[in-house]
């Protein structure tokens, strides 16, 4: 096994319970080591935060032409977060305006109420059960109901987006030498279905404003700030996906970590207050995003080695959340930790805008299951995770109580 194999080894199943001692060969190998397939795969922390912010590497991958150029039906309809300045300022723009500050500042935060209910009704559904998986009965159901109550989707429908998502997601996983050509396809179907049924709903409410962000997006009175049906389309599929997936992994990888640290999670209990420092930590320590891909736009060096126009460029996110050149004792999980500047939400023009939403949502699933918590037991250990390398979390966490 050598460094040139450390993307293929990451991106293997049998590594998903654990990937951090792969990271921690990453980092030794260097800040930067040339995989096998032609891609270049970046560990450290210094590294991938000036690379974050470089306007030389483009987040769209339809400049890549190593290892493998993106297919054109797989780039026709690209979300925002995989395009580049000056489009991808502008749709950013757009969505932000309904969505958060300078146009609409309140509307996360007026949430709060509304999420901490909807945690603690689905905790309390939990109650007289002997084990829960919290995936299934909490992680999930908790941001799909509160992405689709913010787009508006009607609740009889909420369940269509679960199986939606999981093809969106599995089409955009980092996947070396595999075949991937089914799972583009279930993709694209996926969006078609998941873009025709949100469009509609919009179209229910032109002229008819509800209140919520699709009734907002189309009925903008302002004719060049509004979004395109393409781009409502993509802007909300966006939304849902990044929206959701991330913050299931972030609630299920919380709980998992906080059973395995039975002293942190006995100070929680004590002391709740403590949940918005724990949840940062959660985003450094096990972070719901492991991995993005950036491309060159030209030849650029990046860490004394010149990496040639278009190729590939994986940014490890999570291992440069542990490196020890930027974290003390970064591997031990430390919610009083100190200026905790993590990539959890990655940064740079591409920092998560849902980022408000996803804390807030975390910190009232943790907040309503800490005091059943105590004497929860973890049924499996490692528990299943899910497939995908890039959005890193458990399929099911069976807890016994």
């Amino acid at each position: 096994m050598t460094a040139e194999t450390l993307l293929e080894r990451i991106t293997d199943y049998a590594s998903r319970p654990d990937p951090y001692p792969l990271y921690a060969a990453l980092r030794e190998a260097g800040p930067m080591v040339r995989q096998t397939d032609g891609s270049y795969l970046v560990g450290t922390f210094h590294e991938i935060a000036g690379l974050l912010h470089d306007p030389r590497l483009s987040a769209d991958p339809r400049n890549r032409t190593t290892p493998a150029p993106a297919a054109p039906e797989e780039t026709q309809h690209l979300p925002f977060l995989r395009l580049d300045d000056p489009e991808h300022h502008r749709l950013r723009t757009l969505a932000m305006r309904p969505f958060g500050p300078p146009h609409s500042p309140g509307r996360v935060d007026a949430m709060r109420g509304e999420i901490t209910r909807i945690s603690a009704e689905l905790v309390d559904g939990l109650r007289g059960r002997d084990h829960v998986d919290i995936v299934d009965d909490l992680a999930y159901p908790l941001p799909v109901t509160v992405i689709c109550r913010l787009l508006g989707v009607p609740r009889e429908d909420e369940p269509r987006f679960r199986e939606w998502t999981d093809l969106l997601v599995a089409s955009a996983d980092i996947s070396p030498g595999e075949d991937t050509a089914a799972r583009a396809e279930a993709g694209r179907t996926a969006r078609m279905e998941m873009g025709a049924y949100l469009l509609g709903l919009a179209e229910q409410r032109r002229g008819r404003p509800t209140g919520d962000l699709l009734s907002d997006f189309v009925n903008e009175p302002d004719p060049e700030l509004r979004l395109t049906g393409e781009e409502l389309a993509m802007t909300a599929i966006l939304l849902l996906i990044a929206g959701h997936e991330t913050t299931v992994n972030l609630i299920t990888n919380g709980v998992l970590t906080l059973l395995r640290h039975p002293d942190t999670l006995e100070r929680l209990r004590r002391e709740p207050e403590l949940l918005p420092e724990t949840v940062e930590e959660l985003l450094r320590y096990e972070p719901p995003v492991h991995l993005r891909e950036r491309i060159p736009l030209a030849d650029v060096e990046i860490a004394g080695t010149v990496v040639p126009k278009g190729a590939s460029v994986i940014l490890a996110l999570a291992s440069g959340s542990r490196d020890p050149l930027r974290f003390q004792d970064p591997d031990r999980f430390d919610p009083a930790r100190k200026d905790n500047e993590h990539f959890g939400f990655g940064s740079g023009i591409h920092l998560c805008y849902g980022a408000p939403l996803a804390r807030i949502e975390a910190q009232a699933a943790l907040g309503a299951l800490l005091p059943g918590l105590g004497t929860a037991t973890l049924l499996q250990d490692p528990p299943p995770y899910r497939s995908n390398a890039m959005l890193r979390g458990p399929r099911h966490l069976l807890v016994g109580f």
